[in-house]
């Protein structure tokens, strides 16, 4: 297999779940950046150990291929990212995904499931903006890398799909 190129030094984007605690999800997540080139980021205490068998499983082979990042705490992720723009996502707000114009070095915020961004990370200042993705009513939420998977390829979509090969 030939050496994949190198990710650009900035990203279009940034995936960052807020005390995660499905490994399978956050495997998924791995591989999530690993084929766009967005980076992950991860605020403690994470509901699994990184070694878990079920997050290597879903991650495959693209561990070495993605760019991941463990905080402490979610002032500690956002402290890593200054002057980036957060987008919270939730099935409480009022602006849809595809509303918003991504810009490069965007932080997508996502909540654990089954309980999604306590009220503290929704009201955090650093938070540009809550954000939904429209479902029929009376669904409670997306599996969580699902809806990561939406919205990362929204943004890179609308940053022209930087470095891909279609």
């Amino acid at each position: 297999m030939p050496t994949p190129p190198p990710l650009p030094d900035e990203p279009f984007a940034h995936v960052l779940y807020y005390e995660p605690r499905i490994p399978g999800n956050t495997g998924s997540a791995i591989r999530l950046a690993a084929v766009t080139g967005a980076r992950l980021h991860l605020v403690e205490p994470l509901g699994f150990d990184l070694s878990e068998a079920k997050l290597k499983r879903a991650g495959l082979d693209y561990h070495d291929l993605a760019v991941m990042t463990v905080h402490p705490t979610f002032d500690a992720a956002l402290d890593a990212l200054p002057d980036a723009r957060v987008f919270a996502f939730t099935a409480h707000a009022t602006t849809s995904y595809t509303d918003v114009a991504y810009e490069a070095g965007d932080v997508l915020l996502f909540g654990p499931e089954p309980t999604g961004l306590p009220e503290a990370a929704l009201a955090h200042p650093r938070v540009t903006d809550l954000v939904k993705i429209p479902m029929l009513p009376g669904r409670r939420s997306l599996n969580l890398t699902n809806a990561a998977s939406i919205v990362t390829y929204e943004a890179w979509r609308q940053a022209g799909f930087p470095g891909s090969e279609g």
